[in-house]
């Protein structure tokens, strides 16, 4: 099977955060910056993971202006400094297949805060679809940011409400895949 964005973003999903957070959501803009995969935890925190699926794809990332802080009175031109973590993110994560992965590659990433997943495929073992299993192994862990400050109730229920708006939208996109062509005459 070969490895999508998608695949990943949803083995983390269900195999790793499924039973830390209260809601996920995919290629979300929440924080500003995009998420492949965005997690609100039980306790009210941010979990931001960015999916790569090559080397090239996951040493580009440390230009992101995710990782910039731009400093002086004009903000837009000013001087750059780096983040250790995304605004509004407690950790932040790597996904990425384990065969791409070479431990040098931690050179590159814009974070020493950064943990990375590695993913693989399960060996004599499929799911109930007859697919290969996943397995997700911490190659490194994330440092959390002390000063991300906990979602309120009201940033909770609008990520919640976005999840929701998503899943009905992937039934209408599914849906619309089943459906036959239509001859156009």
């Amino acid at each position: 099977m070969k490895w999508t964005e998608h695949t990943i973003a949803r083995a983390i999903a269900l195999q790793t955060l499924a039973r830390k957070c209260v809601v996920l959501v995919d290629n979300c803009n929440w924080t500003g910056h995009e998420c492949d995969v965005l997690g609100v935890t039980m306790d009210l925190r941010i979990i931001d993971v960015e999916v790569k699926i090559s080397r090239a794809d996951l040493k580009a990332d440390a230009a992101k202006d995710k990782w910039w802080r731009r400093l002086g009175l004009y903000q837009q031109h000013g001087p750059e400094a780096p983040r250790t973590h995304p605004r509004k993110v407690w950790k932040h994560y790597y996904a990425l297949p384990a065969e791409i992965w070479k431990p040098e590659l931690l050179d590159c990433l814009p974070s020493k805060a950064s943990g990375v997943l590695l993913l693989r495929h399960g060996k004599d073992y499929t799911d109930r679809h007859h697919r290969p299993h996943v397995v997700v192994e911490c190659a490194r862990r994330a440092t959390p940011d002390k000063a991300a400050e906990r979602l309120t109730s009201e940033q909770v229920m609008d990520i919640a409400r976005l999840a929701n708006l998503r899943m009905w939208e992937a039934y209408r996109a599914r849906d619309a895949a089943r459906q036959p062509v239509e001859a156009t005459a």
